[in-house]
């Protein structure tokens, strides 16, 4: 792994710190404590498409670590095998449990027959999480799978890190599940591993004082589905947004007993794949999530899974609009 020299710690400590103090004043932040990223750019799928990642894998220099749940993307397995081809290190992780070796054979066959370093994840444990590490500094995470036929139909986010201590992170991180060492996920910054995140998804339901807009594909964690109930009975105006499916009716019953809002898509409109919690979201400010982690136990308590969060303008704006939107065409139960 590459590491930063020490002009460019401090560099990155200082530009860290100012971060810090220039969100401070945010309403969001003035609720929420905990740690967060700064992230550069977002990604609304299905409208931006995936060029963005096909562009960052052919232009990597050095390295590409890649960790996925789901890989079918013809265009993605031939610009991974182009770089490794072209002498960069590629290592692509795939997950095996949960039909993860039946799934993800294909790409796997594809990939080892092109020079790029193919491991399974350990069995036992569901490796949900989605995102690239770039030449070890520029990460992108991500909510959605790659899998070509999913693109034009699937809500998903995408974000940018390029802060070098969450990429160093991420990098040491996938180093050991790459090489199948049992260590703990490395903390950083707004960086949210799983197993163990509930407590930092209640604590950002928490903090809303004015509203909280929610999408995701599963609700079935008693937590959440508490704070979020919670949150409601204290007049945060909570909106969330799912598919609809008979398997969380019970659940989004409770939330409107609660007074939240509930708005489901049907099976031909948008499929609502995205995991996103936005508090207090305004053109003012706000601050947000956006991960692999559903709302079930197993994402949250036993899963490997990577999400971030952050009080950037660009993370804010994109959640806001997007899961505006989806409320707005989906069905609201009175």
């Amino acid at each position: 792994m590459r590491r930063p020299t020490l002009a460019a710690a401090l560099v990155a400590l200082v530009a860290s710190a100012l971060l810090t103090t220039s969100l401070a004043g945010s309403p969001a932040l003035a609720s929420y404590r905990g740690a967060l990223s700064p992230v550069a750019r977002v990604w609304s799928e299905p409208t931006a498409g995936y060029d963005f990642l096909d562009a960052a894998v052919l232009h990597a220099r050095r390295s590409i670590d890649l960790s996925l749940y789901e890989l079918s993307d013809p265009t993605m397995e031939r610009d991974l095998i182009a770089r490794a081809r072209a002498g960069v290190v590629v290592r692509v992780l795939l997950n095996a449990d949960y039909d993860g070796r039946y799934e993800n054979a294909a790409a796997a066959t594809t990939l080892a027959a092109g020079s790029v370093h193919v491991a399974w994840a350990d069995p036992g444990t569901i490796f949900h999480a989605k995102y690239a590490l770039i030449d070890d500094d520029v990460a992108y995470v991500g909510t959605g799978n790659l899998v070509e036929s999913d693109y034009p139909s699937t809500r998903d986010f995408w974000v940018e890190d390029t802060r070098p201590s969450d990429d160093a992170a991420i990098a040491s991180t996938f180093d050991a599940d790459f090489n199948h060492r049992d260590a703990a996920p490395v903390e950083a910054g707004g960086l949210l591993w799983s197993p163990g995140s509930t407590p930092a998804l209640v604590a950002l339901i928490d903090s809303a004082s004015h509203t909280l807009l929610v999408e995701n594909e599963e609700m079935d964690d008693a937590a959440i589905e508490a704070a979020l109930e919670g949150a409601a009975r204290r007049g945060v105006e909570v909106k969330v947004v799912m598919t609809y499916s008979p398997e969380w009716s019970a659940a989004l019953g409770r939330l409107r007993a609660a007074g939240v809002r509930v708005s489901t898509l049907g099976s031909s409109q948008i499929y609502i794949h995205a995991k996103v919690i936005c508090a207090d979201c305004s053109a003012s400010g706000g601050t947000v999530f956006i991960g692999s982690e559903n709302f079930s136990t197993s994402s949250l308590e036993y899963n490997r899974e990577l999400g971030v969060l952050s009080a950037s303008r660009a993370a804010v704006s994109a959640v806001e609009g997007a899961v505006d939107a989806d409320y707005a065409t989906g069905r609201v139960a009175s």
